[in-house]
Order: structure tokens, then sequence, then C-alpha cells
């Protein structure tokens, strides 16, 4: 073969996986957080979640996505296991239309698309237009890298070291190895049934055989959802495993049915001569009526999952579920999409690193109130797990800006940078109450009761702030309103201790040490509230954006 046709074959290949890629981005550029909403608001009803996974699946393209989803809704509690198997069974369903559009064979018109949806891009500065562009751009690529592939495989079809090669995949287990092992390194289903069609259609391999090597691409493509399992709790780890069962269970009820019944010859017989159509309408049927027979059992499927995995002891509350996957992003190893994908990972742990900073506060309050030493411990561990949660949440967002730099979604994720920042301020306060245990205690410093009461009265209401951030309602409006109450409550407490503080140091009731330590204390309570008020108009922002 002419290294000329190889390098074509390249350049067709990274053209179609480019356009995949790009059409697939526009999509959701377009959808925005709708897709996770309706996720999030699905109902348990089973035959409603299997056409949602399937519609949301086939908008975006990739049931790697939508899984990826589902294991972050999963993990963050919102999605219970046993309604994200209707979710999983729906998505295998949605991800056979790219093949289906294949089949249609429109190649002519790809330039046309191609064209068309670069002057969107180049010429019209609407967004929502540029995002429509995309996905046209995209599709003519995409096409365009298939008629590229087509060409440089024709060559092939004389080559008998090749021929022989595929022919081997007539055997059922190889075919299924070699489709779940191509797959699985490209991260798309959608990607390596295209390309399989390319094969069929250029004569390089008989139906016959392309069917045990799509029923193995169907498993290959659970590798993205064990990559974003990584660091999640065991819950979310079962919704992987349902994932990779159904399509284990799929492949064994098709592959025993191909060899046993002529399965190959009827879907052939629906569009003879054209073999990308064959193929469409084998992945299509195959994801269907896998759905049906499973359907029945998506329960026992959830069961089987416990069993497999088990409920041991929590995990350390110092791993952030990012860090594994801010890990995939330096080794290159993730391609989980645009950042709708991660927006509910970023909400989880952002959350969760307040909760942290308001049980911190707490215990530097009591710290300071009761110069208890055994706080001091579990004070510096919850800073440090805060300090390593910004870290993360830090560049998991630097990423995912600098890989997804348009759409709506950017200015949630800004947000959502600001909010790290503040609650990490939050954190710092805190361990500067805490810190001042040790000067009390070296110093015999004694606060008078008054001083106490004071002390007491800034905990509780530090602590009722976090709750509010914590506790968003429906009228966001509203709760940024009680938000604002409550941090103008803490400069009016902030002024009126103040002025309490200077007359005890009239009347001689404190010490030098203890007018200074309170005074640094007044200083940090305010700036809490400040950063309380900061995070909640961010907050605010995000639901407006959404």
């Amino acid at each position: 073969m002419d290294i000329t046709y190889f390098l074509s074959l390249l350049g067709g290949l990274a053209l179609f996986l480019y356009g995949m890629q790009m059409m697939s981005d526009g999509l959701e550029d377009v959808a925005g957080d709708r897709m996770e909403k309706i996720l999030e608001k699905l109902t348990s009803n089973r035959f409603l979640a299997v056409a949602v996974g399937a519609g949301i699946t086939a908008i975006i393209q990739s049931s790697s996505a939508t899984t990826v989803m589902v294991v972050g809704f999963v993990n963050s509690g919102m999605m219970t296991l046993r309604q994200a198997v209707w979710i999983i069974m729906g998505a295998n369903i949605g991800t056979t239309i790219t093949g289906q559009l294949i089949a249609l064979d429109v190649g002519m018109l790809a330039p046309l698309f191609a064209f068309l949806g670069v002057a969107m891009i180049v010429f019209l500065k609407v967004p929502k237009v540029q995002h429509v562009g995309k996905i046209l751009a995209g599709l003519g690529v995409l096409f365009i890298g298939m008629d590229m592939m087509g060409a440089a495989m024709k060559p092939l079809q004389e080559l008998d070291a090749f021929v022989s090669l595929m022919t081997t995949f007539s055997n059922p287990l190889l075919g299924i190895l070699a489709g779940a092992l191509f797959t699985a390194v490209i991260q798309s289903s959608s990607a390596s049934v295209g390309i399989l069609q390319t094969l069929a259609t250029n004569g390089l391999i008989p139906f016959s055989s392309a069917v045990f090597v799509l029923f193995g691409q169907n498993i290959g493509t659970c590798i993205t959802a064990v990559l974003a399992s990584i660091g999640t709790n065991r819950c979310a780890k079962r919704t992987t495993i349902i994932h990779l069962m159904f399509n284990l269970i799929g492949t064994a009820i098709f592959t025993t049915l191909c060899l046993t019944l002529p399965i190959t010859d009827i879907v052939a017989s629906f569009t003879p001569g054209k073999p990308a159509a064959q193929i469409a309408n084998m992945h299509t049927t195959f994801n269907i009526v896998t759905t049906c027979i499973l359907l029945p059992f998506g329960t026992m499927l959830a069961s089987l999952a416990e069993k497999i995995l088990p409920d041991t002891e929590a995990e350390k509350a110092n791993v952030s579920i990012l860090t594994s996957l801010n890990e995939e992003f330096r080794r290159g190893h993730t391609n989980l999409g645009a950042a709708t994908i991660h927006i509910d990972l970023l909400r989880q742990e952002i959350e969760r690193m307040i909760s942290l900073a308001g049980e911190n506060l707490e215990r530097c309050y009591q710290a300071v109130l009761t110069s208890d030493s055994a706080l001091e411990k579990p004070i510096d561990e919850t800073e440090e797990t805060i300090d390593n949660l910004n870290k993360e949440i830090s560049q998991y967002i630097s990423k995912i800006l600098v890989d997804n730099n348009s759409g709506q979604n950017v200015t949630t994720i800004e947000q959502y940078f600001l909010i790290t920042g503040n609650v990490e301020r939050i954190g710092d306060h805190a361990v500067n109450i805490g810190g001042y245990m040790d000067v009390i205690r070296r110093k015999s410093i004694v606060f008078s009761d008054s001083a106490k009461n004071e002390l007491v009265e800034m905990q509780q209401l530090t602590k009722k702030a976090i709750q509010k951030l914590l506790n968003k309602e429906e009228d966001m409006t509203v709760w940024l309103s009680d938000i604002a109450a409550m941090e103008q409550q803490i400069d009016d407490m902030t002024k009126t201790y103040r002025e309490s503080h200077l007359e005890r140091m009239r009347k001689g009731l404190c010490t030098e040490e203890a007018c200074v330590l309170y005074s640094e204390l007044l200083t940090d309570f305010e700036r809490i509230g400040d950063h309380v008020l900061n995070i909640g108009q961010a907050f605010t922002k995000i639901d407006a954006n959404a």
C-alpha cells in the first residue's frame, strides 16, 4: 500500500473524529444546562427515564457523556441507582443515531455543510448562531473525513494480509475483542461504528463478521464511564457496573442469536446492498432489543451491582471526586465533553467545601471559648482538606475553561471559581480565629462574660449564614435578600460589639492582650460576612444564567 494512501487514511480519520467532537460540542453548547435539568428532575417512571436517556443521548450524540452525567448525579445523591438503570438503557438506544445519520449517505452535501457552518462561525457573532454553525461544520467535516477514509481504504481490497485480518473477525470472540479494544482506545462507540461502516462500505469486512465487532464496540464504550467513576462514591461506581453489565448481557444474547439463528440475514434484508445501513440497523436493533429484554429486570441489575460492589467504610474525607479526573486531564486520557457534563461535579465539590468551612468555623469559635487543645488536630485536618479542594477545583475549572471557552456554561464556571476563592478565605478566617487559642492559653487571657456571650452570638450567626448558603430556595432573589440581611446583621453586630469593647476597655474590665485579640476576632467575623454575601451573589448569577 502506497504511503500516500496511509497518510490519507490518517487524515480522514482525524477529520472524522474532529468533526464528531465539533458537532457534539456544538450540540452541547446549544443545549446548555437543560440536559442536566431534565435528568435532575426525572421521575422514577422507568419508561419515561428510558425515553429521556435516549432523547438526550440522541441530541448530544454520546452515550458516554450521558452516562458520565448520570454517574455525577448518583454520586451527588440527586439520582438513585435504580433511576440510573433506566437512563443508561435509554442512552444505549440514543447513541445509535450517529450510525443512522452516516447510513443516510449524504456525503455529497458534506462540503456545503462545512462551508455553511464555518461561515456562520466566522461571519456571524451571535453565540447561539455560532453554536449551530459548529454543528453544521462538524457534520460536514465528519463526512469529508469518511470520504477520505473510504478512498484511502480501497487499495486495501487488493492487500491479501489485510483481507486475511478482516476474515479472522468471523471468529466471534476475536471480533468482539477487536471492537471493544478499539472503542476503548478512542472512547467513542459512535466514532468506532462509523469507521466500521466505512470498512464495510468498501468491501473490506463482510456484514456477517462486522456484527461481532459491533457488539464489542458496545462494550468498549463503557470505558469513559469507568474513568468518570474514579474517585466517586461506591454507588456511582455501581452505575458504571450496570452500564457494563447491560452491554455484556446484550453481547452474549446477540452473539448466541447470530450463531444459531439467521438474525444477520434478516437485518441485512432490510437494506440489501447497503453495508453502512445494515450496520446501523443492527446497532439500533441490538440496543432496543437488549433494553426490552432487561427492562423488567432493572432493579435486579441494580441489586446485582450492589452485591458486586458491596458497601464498605466511608471513603476518606479529604479525597475529592475531581482529583482522579484532574489526573486524567493531565495525562490527556479524558474526553468527557463540554462544560455541561462537569458543572454538577463542580457544584457538588464546592458545596462540600462550604460545608467543611462551616464545620471548621464552628470548631474554631469553640476553641476560643473553651481553649480545648483537642480541637487543634481536627481544625488543621479540615483546613488541609479545604485547601486541597480549592486546589483541585481551581485546576479543574482552569482545564474546562481552556477546553470549552464558549457557551453560557463559561459564565457559570467563572462564578464557581469566584465562589471557591471566597470559601477558601472563609476557611482562612476560621483558622485565624482558632489560632487565637494559642495566644489565650499562653498568656492566660480570660474574656469577660459579656465578651463570651458576644462570641457565642457570632458563632450562631455565622453558622446560620453558612447553612443558608447550602439551602438554596426556588426564589433566588428572596434567598439572596436573606443572605444580604445576614451580612448587614453581621456588620451591625460588629459595630455594636466594638462599642461594647471600647466601653469595657474604659472600665478596665479587660487586659491589653484581650483587647487586641478581641478586636482581631471582630475583624475576622466581619470579613466572613462579606465573603458569605459574595458567595450568595455568585450563586444567584449562576441561577440567572441557567
